[in-house]
């Protein structure tokens, strides 16, 4: 497959909150480097994939508690799933099921990206907006 996963250029993930915007577009660029990556920087990506994701969620975890945010547990259990679901796939695909992993990326992670950063993300990024400081 060639061509992006994601488009960087696509405005639904700019919600307004800069440290968010700012690893969700590192988020995309690292997806669609993985589109194109042969196995063996694949595989090295996919490990830098899980460390970014596993911060990006804790900082988001956070603000949902600095900030009382009223939908943590929804978020938090998405967050858990999905980083789950990536250990699990990184360690099968450094044991030879290296197809999972590259199936993983491209067809399951865009389009949970999208539903995740439009709609749990989106109303995180409202909240801090609205709360700012607290």
């Amino acid at each position: 497959m060639s061509g992006l996963l994601i488009d960087p250029d696509d405005t639904r993930f700019r919600l307004g909150v800069q440290a968010m915007d700012h690893v969700h577009g590192e988020f995309i660029a690292l997806l669609n480097a993985m589109a194109e990556a042969d196995q063996a920087r694949f595989l090295e990506m996919f490990e830098h994939l899980v460390d970014h994701t596993a911060a990006h969620f804790d900082q988001e975890e956070r603000w949902m508690i600095e900030t009382r945010f009223p939908a943590l547990q929804e978020h938090r259990g998405d967050h858990r799933r999905v980083l789950g679901d990536l250990r699990a796939i990184g360690q099968r695909s450094t044991r030879g099921k290296f197809a999972m992993g590259r199936a993983y990326v491209r067809e399951f992670l865009p389009g949970w990206f999208a539903v995740h950063a439009v709609t749990m993300d989106s109303a995180l990024a409202a909240h801090l907006n609205a709360n700012p400081g607290s």
